[in-house]
C-alpha cells in the first residue's frame, strides 16, 4: 500500500515542474520582438515569432514593438532663411531596428518619443532655417521632407530607431502674419482691379470715338453722295425744263404758272395783297397768258 506521504510529495514535485516549465517558455507575436534580461543584463533578442525558452525565475523578457510607430509633433514656430516665421506641423514614422541598443538607452516608448520630438523639432529648424518661405510651402517640400528624415534618422540611430518618413503636415505664416499677408494681398488684386478697369475704360473710349469718327466719315460722305445725286437730279430736271421751253414756251410758262398756283394758293387761309392785272394772275384773265388787247380811243 502506498503511503499518503508520497501521493502529497509527488503532487507537490508534479505542481513544481509545471511551474518551472512554464517559467522556461515564453512565446514572441508576429508584431513584438523580445528582449531576455538576465539579472538586469541583457543576454538575448529574440527577433523571430515563435516559441522560445529561457532560464526559469532568474531570466526576464522583455516585448518591444517592431511595427512601424507614429510621432505626433505638436506644430512648431520656425524661421526660414528670409527671416518669415513659419508655423510648421509635422509627423514622424519609425521603427526599432536594434532593440538591445533601444532598451539599453532608452527604454520604452514613451521615452522615445519624448527624445524623438526633440530631435525632429532641431531637425526642422536646421533644415527649414536654410530655405526661404517659398520653397518650403512650394518648391522643394518634398526635398525638404526627405533631408529632415535623413537628419533624425542619423541622430535617432544611437537609440537602435529607424526613421522611416517624415512628412510636413501644414507650413503657413502665423495668424498675425496671415492676416497682414492677406491684406497685402487684397489691396494688391485691388489695385490691379482698378488698372484693369482703367485700361478697360480706355479701350471703350478709344473704340467709342473710333466708332462716332467712322459713323461722322460715313455720314458726310452719304450726305455727299446725297448732294451728288440731288444736283444730277436737278440738272437733269433743269435740262429737261429748258428742252421742255424750246420746245412750247407757252405751254411751259403756263405748266409753271399752275404749279405757282397751286403751291402758293393753299387752302390754309393763303392771303396775297396783288392786282388783279399782275403777272401772276395772267392766266385768270387770258387763257393764253397774253393780256387782253387795249381799247381803241373813241373819236
Amino acid at each position: 500500500m502506498r503511503s499518503p506521504v508520497a501521493g502529497i510529495v509527488t503532487l507537490v514535485l508534479l505542481f513544481f515542474v509545471m511551474i518551472v516549465g512554464y517559467s522556461s517558455i515564453f512565446t514572441v507575436s508576429q508584431t513584438e520582438q523580445a528582449l531576455v534580461v538576465r539579472l538586469g543584463r541583457p543576454v538575448d533578442v529574440v527577433s523571430e515569432p515563435g516559441l522560445n525558452f529561457k532560464a526559469p525565475f532568474i531570466d526576464t523578457v522583455i516585448s518591444i514593438d517592431k511595427r512601424i510607430l507614429d510621432l505626433e509633433n505638436p506644430s512648431q514656430e520656425v524661421i526660414a532663411s528670409d527671416q518669415k516665421r513659419l508655423v510648421v506641423d509635422a509627423f514622424a514614422r519609425y521603427r526599432i531596428k536594434n532593440p538591445l541598443r533601444f532598451y539599453q538607452s532608452i527604454g520604452s516608448i514613451q521615452a522615445a518619443n519624448i527624445q524623438l520630438t526633440t530631435l525632429l523639432n532641431a531637425a526642422l529648424r536646421r533644415v527649414l532655417g536654410e530655405v526661404t518661405f517659398i520653397n518650403v510651402v512650394r518648391d522643394e517640400r518634398e526635398n525638404l521632407m526627405a533631408r529632415i528624415r535623413d537628419h533624425l534618422d542619423k541622430e535617432a540611430d544611437q537609440y537602435g530607431i529607424q526613421v522611416v518618413d517624415v512628412r510636413i503636415r501644414r507650413a503657413d505664416l502665423p495668424e498675425q502674419n496671415s492676416l497682414a499677408v492677406y491684406k497685402r494681398m487684397q489691396t494688391e488684386r485691388e489695385r490691379e482691379a482698378q488698372e484693369f478697369r482703367a485700361q478697360g475704360g480706355q479701350k471703350s473710349q478709344e473704340i467709342r470715338s473710333k466708332a462716332d469718327r467712322e459713323a461722322t466719315v460715313i455720314i458726310a460722305e452719304a450726305n455727299s453722295t446725297a448732294e451728288q445725286t440731288r444736283g444730277v437730279g436737278d440738272a437733269e430736271r433743269n435740262r429737261l425744263f429748258a428742252e421742255a421751253y424750246g420746245r412750247d414756251p407757252e405751254f411751259f410758262a403756263f405748266y409753271r404758272s399752275m404749279s405757282a398756283y397751286e403751291t402758293g394758293l393753299r387752302s390754309n387761309d393763303t392771303r396775297f395783297l396783288l392786282r388783279p392785272d399782275s403777272e401772276f394772275f395772267r392766266f385768270f384773265a387770258n387763257p393764253s397768258g397774253h393780256p387782253p388787247a387795249a381799247a381803241a380811243p373813241k373819236p
